[in-house]
């Protein structure tokens, strides 16, 4: 069955299963604006009813990732400029407070982690980024801030954001990218406890993934 990858869910934890699953889809840019959602097809792909697939879908409408349109037909939210804008200043405002809280309280072991993450080997078939390396890096660095406010924030602003992400890797420019050229830099300024060329080298890996589509506004003026 062509679609979506959603990973199957553990039977035992039913309802905040299908949730993680379906809003670990939506992350990782499995679903590109505009696409609607069909709650059959995502119950057959998850292997359980409808029911939990109900609750996930109003949770994830509650959250942005889905809109409900008046014709009651679930789609994801349609490619908006100035909306991608706002994402964009949001993730630079509250990732460059969190990577500040996580050098606070960063060590070897943290980093030897993100290295890892880092190092893991590309599939061969594999030409644009990987999305679930990419998450994986960026919240092994989050998760060390321990902030339980500006966590969730971030990880609401990635959940809307993943369907721009699917826009992105589909792209051309995606295939020819040093997927990790800023992370490695990151990763370096961590080491040196350089704070202000860590917060830089986030501000070019956020902004380099927005500028591979480069859309234009309702009046028509390209960014």
């Amino acid at each position: 069955m062509n679609g979506p990858k959603i990973a199957k869910i553990d039977q035992s934890k039913l309802r905040e299963n299908v949730y993680e699953s379906l809003r670990d889809a939506f992350t990782r840019g499995e679903f590109a604006p505009g696409d609607r959602v069909n709650l059959r097809g995502l119950a057959d792909q998850l292997g359980t009813s409808m029911t939990p697939v109900r609750e996930a879908v109003r949770r994830l409408v509650a959250e942005g990732a889905l809109i409900d349109t008046p014709s009651r037909t679930l789609m994801v939210p349609p490619f908006d400029a100035r909306r991608m804008q706002d994402l964009k200043k949001a993730r630079l405002a509250l990732e460059v407070i969190v990577l500040d809280q996580a050098m606070d309280r960063m060590d070897d072991e943290a980093l030897t982690e993100m290295e890892a993450i880092l190092s893991a080997p590309k599939r061969p078939d594999r030409t644009s980024p990987d999305l679930q390396q990419n998450y994986d890096f960026h919240f092994c660095l989050y998760r060390r801030s321990q902030s339980e406010v500006l966590l969730p924030l971030i990880e609401a602003l990635w959940l809307q954001y993943g369907a721009y992400l699917n826009l992105i890797i589909h792209d051309q420019k995606a295939s020819r990218m040093d997927e990790h050229k800023h992370h490695h830099e990151i990763v370096k300024a961590l080491r040196d406890d350089d704070r202000r060329a860590a917060k830089a080298a986030l501000t070019r890996d956020i902004e380099r993934s927005f500028r591979v589509i480069i859309p234009v506004n309702a009046l028509g003026v390209t960014r």
